[in-house]
């Protein structure tokens, strides 16, 4: 069961860890009568608890669309709240100009990220970095982050192409990835995490038709950003 939500999986350390201490000051609180152990227990528990919260990994394929429209949508890679749309030019994979998608990831939502579109991984490129607020501009530029390229191969030899950038923040210290460069991916497929908060960074080239706005909710594998 864990193999199939494997954003889960890599919560398990930090749910057993907290987990365990709880335990521990609670036994020594029945042992020692001490209040301070029973004050930590409770600490603890929440800790636990909320752990368990983030590392959360619904199943959301499911859910996708099957209508005529699914093969033209564009998936949010995240959840979180749309920072904003701006025009700028893509140099490292795209080489052209795109509309750019940021989207902020609270530690509040669900971390797994997925897929937007169905093709093959093509491009693959780890920055290390800083970790300044995911809601500064800079954050895209000199944060730790990895980039992921995909290639969609459609009638015609004419490719469509996407990158979305998974951006480390103040909190977040650890970028997870499942997959590696030339593996095929579905739409709305699980492809990584981000650990305790951050961005993304969805690229996109100008012909896809933006449906999504500034401020919006969205979530990976489910929302539609676009259509191509």
């Amino acid at each position: 069961m864990l193999k199939d939500t494997p954003g889960l999986l890599e919560g398990i350390p930090f749910i057993l860890t907290s987990f365990s201490l709880s335990l521990i000051n609670i036994l020594l609180f029945v042992v020692l009568h001490r209040q301070i152990f029973l004050f930590l227990f409770l600490i603890f528990l929440i800790l636990s608890v909320f752990t368990l919260y983030f590392f959360r990994d619904p199943d959301r394929e499911r859910e996708l669309s099957k209508t005529d429209e699914f093969s033209r949508q564009v998936l949010s890679p995240a959840d979180g709240r749309i920072l904003d749309v701006k025009d700028i030019f893509e140099p490292k994979y795209l080489n052209c100009p795109t509309k750019r998608i940021s989207i902020f990831m609270s530690i509040f939502d669900v971390h797994v990220n997925r897929s937007p579109l169905e093709g093959r991984i093509e491009y693959l490129h780890y920055i290390p970095g800083r970790f300044l607020s995911a809601f500064k501009e800079k954050a895209s530029l000199d944060n730790e982050q990895v980039s992921v390229g995909i290639v969609k191969r459609t009638e015609g030899d004419i490719n469509k192409k996407l990158m979305f950038t998974l951006i480390a923040g103040l909190i977040a210290r650890r970028i997870v990835l499942w997959k590696r460069q030339s593996d095929m991916v579905r739409k709305g497929e699980r492809i990584g995490m981000i650990r305790f908060g951050s961005r993304v960074d969805l690229f996109l080239p100008q012909e896809v038709e933006i449906v999504v706005a500034k401020g919006e909710k969205v979530f990976a594998g489910k929302t539609v950003i676009g259509y191509w």
